[in-house]
């Protein structure tokens, strides 16, 4: 998921340069693919960030992952997720660096997508295992037959078409990635002792194995991945669990940079190693400079959103996002502040103790003359600081 990605982001933001100088740096795996996509870059001294989640459930070399952490993720028989991006996060750090800003795209959005044979548009999801499959097919008929190698160019692929589509969409450059998948997650989440959260309302949901009470509470790795994956029993399904992923990013960098994580050599050597082993990040990231340009920044003011949705559909059988790409890509410009909003945004009160959550109220999803269905609102959106309560 992509907020392992988040959190191995916030090891290079939150001060702690003396450590990592010695012990990150030529630990992560690299990708060329963000030169492949060959986009423009930001020019104003800020930097958008794509974080990747994939859903596969196998390992960077292709391998199924055993059944004994499969059993752990509460992932099925290995056989489920195929390489969607389940999760895209763009972060924004601005030049000034006063505060950073992450956009969720929900992962049914319908996109146009570019370079896949006979598929002209999909949803965002799709774009990297399409991709993927499609070089791998080339590759083997160049007489490629080796599976790491056509794993690994099939995964570059991949990771160039999910960039060139976000960029596209939202009418952005992207300077940097970060891709992650379950098992990195597993690892991440693991490393830290767990996560705090919160939950408005108890949930008991068979397809995650997300059972928990309401109100504040403590999950282990395994929980973890069921809280930030359930969508059955949700409202709003994919929505909701796309708010429950910004919180639980929320709530990690709150522990990060609030119970001494960071001053622990035990438990920032084993982040560390979870990061090394299971995120790839852009060839090209300078991450000494990085950390020491990030040194100080405060994660406390991060501002989440989830981008906006017209209504739901069903095309060529699959159920998607229908959107607005105008109106999407002036939320992100208002998000990162290239330009004012365009009305205040109401808020509601947080529990004591929490962090603020704010957003429009959740509306009925309506029939529309064209067959479609009208959405609720992307809802509450997420800040930093605390322990966000969400559905």
């Amino acid at each position: 998921m992509a907020i392992a990605c988040l959190a191995a982001l916030a090891l290079l933001i939150t001060g702690s340069t003396w450590y990592l100088m010695g012990r990150v740096v030529g630990g992560f795996s690299l990708s060329s693919a963000l030169a492949a996509a060959g986009g423009a870059r930001s020019t104003d001294g800020g930097q958008n960030i794509l974080l990747i989640g994939l859903d596969t459930r196998k390992d960077r070399n292709g391998d199924q992952l055993p059944e004994d952490v499969l059993s752990q993720l509460h992932a099925g028989d290995g056989d489920e997720g195929g390489y969607n991006t389940n999760t895209l996060i763009v972060v924004h750090i601005p030049a000034d660096k006063k505060s950073v800003s992450a956009v969720s795209v929900p992962r049914d959005d319908l996109v146009p997508v570019e370079g896949i044979n006979g598929v002209h548009r999909a949803k965002i999801k799709q774009a990297y295992g399409m991709m993927k499959a499609q070089r791998e097919d080339e590759l083997h008929g160049d007489g490629v037959t080796d599976p790491v190698e056509l794993e690994t160019k099939g995964r570059e692929a991949g990771r160039t078409a999910t960039i060139k589509t976000v960029e596209q969409f939202l009418d952005i450059p992207i300077d940097r990635f970060a891709e992650v998948s379950l098992i990195g997650f597993y690892d991440i989440a693991q490393a830290l002792g767990g996560v705090t959260v919160c939950l408005n309302h108890p949930v008991h949901d068979s397809f995650s194995g997300a059972r928990f009470p309401a109100g504040v509470q403590h999950l282990d790795a395994a929980q973890s991945l069921a809280f930030v994956r359930q969508r059955h029993g949700l409202d709003n399904g994919d929505l909701d669990r796309t708010h429950r992923q910004q919180a639980f990013v929320a709530s990690v960098l709150h522990a990060l940079q609030s119970n001494g994580t960071l001053s622990n050599v035990g438990t920032m050597d084993k982040l560390v190693s979870a990061t090394h082993d299971d995120v790839v990040l852009s060839s090209g990231w300078d991450i000494p400079r990085f950390a020491q340009d990030m040194n100080g920044l405060s994660l406390k003011k991060l501002r989440f959103s989830t981008l906006p949705i017209k209504s739901y559909s069903t095309v060529d059988g699959q159920d998607v996002n229908l959107v607005d790409t105008a109106q999407v890509r002036s939320t992100v410009r208002t998000a990162f502040g290239y330009q004012p909003p365009s009305a205040p945004t109401s808020h509601t009160q947080a529990p004591a103790g929490t962090a603020d959550v704010h957003g429009e109220a959740k509306a009925v999803a309506k029939p529309q003359s064209d067959g479609s269905v009208s959405v609720p609102s992307t809802g509450s959106n997420v800040r930093g600081g605390g322990v966000p309560c969400v559905n």
